[in-house]
Parts: structure tokens; C-alpha cells; sequence
């Protein structure tokens, strides 16, 4: 099964079980190196469907003040594109089965090598990639690695998502589609834009792949709103903020908690035939 495969059969799943796919974001490197594996395992025992983990970057201008936070104090403790591979083969190798996708910008990958840098993925484990400042019309050199290597590379899509904006990227996304709630960059929010649903619609209607909503979903009503018309949630700011309430050797087991706390509101509503 490759990682095409693996995010399918996961949302699949899901949908078996009358839920939406709940999708955390943790940061590679935070709150050190050596919380990456242990945190992921937490989430994953916790109950998350596939796990986003951010590769550190030093200017990630879609992050909000925690991600960003955190990518910085990751950075200061040694994280590189080494070490957060590393990380995907350790939780592979202590037996993490779900879905894995990297979530990172485009001057490191490109730094690396488009070719290498997504057999170096694939090698690992990992399952795909987000590249929230690659846009639709310049994707076609790093899609074309990404195929040849079976991983997939999420499309990102905005409330100011054009029709015609969305049909192109549509031809050929992988994976799942993540559609962006707000207007502006992550970060716990008390309330969401009611426009999302419209947005979820119009990239539902030109593609059969699952359709996930992040940024601003901060607690498990969040959650419960979402799951009522999307595939999938993902959860990252407000997770983040609760691994750094606290010691950071149990950052792992408050992100344990966290997504504990919130999995109810991926249950879908019962309707009675």
C-alpha cells in the first residue's frame, strides 16, 4: 500500500465508522527532538486517523503566533530535514500504522532536491505532503516526483478560491483536499467563517477525494461542526498550545489528552431512516 493508499483507506474507514477523520498537527522538534515519536505515538493511541507533522521552517508565513512559536523553538533545538525524517522511520519502527503527511515550505524542499527530497520521504514512511506556499500553477515539477514516488501532495484551498482555481488544482490532488476556514493564518479561534461549508461544496463538486478543514478549529464544538459536512479536521494550533501548558517531557501525554478530548466531535449524528 502506498501513501496514496493509506490516506484513502483511512478516511474510508472513518466513514465506516459514521465519523470524520481527525487530523492533529504537531510540530517535528517540539517542545525538543526527542518528544517527536513519543507525541505521535500519543495522538495516534489517543485516536487520531492520520497525523500531520510540520517540518520547521524559519519564515512559515501561513503559521499563526503558536505554530510559529513552535517552529522557532524547533528549529533552536537542532530540528532539520534529517531529523524529522528520522522521526517518520522511528514511529514507523515503533509500529505507527496511520497515515503520516509532512507539512512544510516549498525553499527547503527545494534546497534538498525535488527528486530526492520525495524518495526521501517515501523511504521513510510517510505518506504525503502540504506545501501551503506552492501554488496550484508552479506544483507540476514536485507532483510529478510526488507520483512517481506513491506519495501524495494535498492541495490547499481558500475561502478566496476561485471556481476555476479549484478545478485546476483538482486534476491532480492526492490524498485528501484541505480546505483553509478563515481568512489569514492558523491559530485557536473562538469562532469559525460559515463560509467553509460553500467552500467545502465547490471543491466537492470537481473531486470525489475526501475534503478536510483546518485552521481555527480549537475545540471539540469546532470539531462537531466540521465532521457535520467534511471528511476530515484538522486540529493544530490549539494542540500546540496545549503541549506547551506545561513540562516538556510530558508534552506527549498533554497532546495524548488533548486530541482524547476532543475525538467526540468527529461522531456524526445517527439519522434515522
Amino acid at each position: 500500500m502506498n501513501g496514496k493508499e493509506r490516506i484513502r483507506a483511512a478516511f474510508e474507514q472513518a466513514a465506516l465508522e459514521n465519523r470524520a477523520a481527525l487530523i492533529p498537527f504537531v510540530t517535528s522538534g517540539y517542545p525538543s527532538l526527542d518528544s517527536t515519536v513519543p507525541a505521535i505515538q500519543a495522538i495516534v493511541e489517543a485516536g487520531a486517523d492520520v497525523i500531520e507533522l510540520g517540518a520547521p521552517f524559519s519564515d512559515p508565513l501561513a503559521e499563526g503566533p503558536s505554530i510559529q512559536k513552535s517552529s522557532h523553538a524547533a528549529l533552536v533545538a537542532g530540528t532539520t530535514p534529517e531529523t524529522y525524517l528520522d522521526a517518520v522511520r522511528q514511529a514507523r519502527a515503533a509500529g505507527v500504522d496511520k497515515p503520516i503527511v509532512l507539512m512544510g515550505y516549498y525553499n527547503p524542499i527545494l534546497a534538498f532536491g525535488l527528486a530526492e527530497y520525495c524518495k526521501a520521504v517515501a523511504d521513510t514512511g510517510a505518506d504525503g505532503l502540504i506545501v501551503p506556499d506552492l501554488p496550484t500553477p508552479e506544483a507540476g515539477p514536485l507532483l510529478d516526483e510526488c507520483d512517481r514516488n506513491g506519495i501524495a501532495l494535498v492541495p490547499l484551498m481558500a475561502l478566496t478560491s476561485t471556481d476555476e482555481s479549484i478545478a485546476e488544482a483538482m486534476k491532480r490532488a492526492s490524498g485528501f483536499v484541505y480546505c483553509i476556514s478563515v481568512l489569514g493564518v492558523t491559530g485557536a479561534r473562538a469562532t469559525m467563517s460559515e463560509r467553509v461549508e460553500d467552500l467545502v461544496a465547490r471543491v466537492r463538486s470537481n473531486t470525489d477525494l475526501p475534503v478536510a478543514v483546518g485552521f481555527g478549529i480549537s475545540t471539540t464544538e469546532h470539531v462537531s461542526a466540521v465532521a457535520s459536512y467534511a471528511e476530515g479536521v484538522v486540529i493544530g494550533s490549539a494542540l500546540i498550545n496545549a503541549m506547551a501548558d506545561g513540562p516538556a517531557e510530558s508534552a506527549p501525554e498533554r497532546a495524548g489528552e488533548f486530541v482524547r478530548s476532543v475525538i467526540p466531535g468527529t461522531q456524526r449524528e445517527v439519522v434515522a431512516k
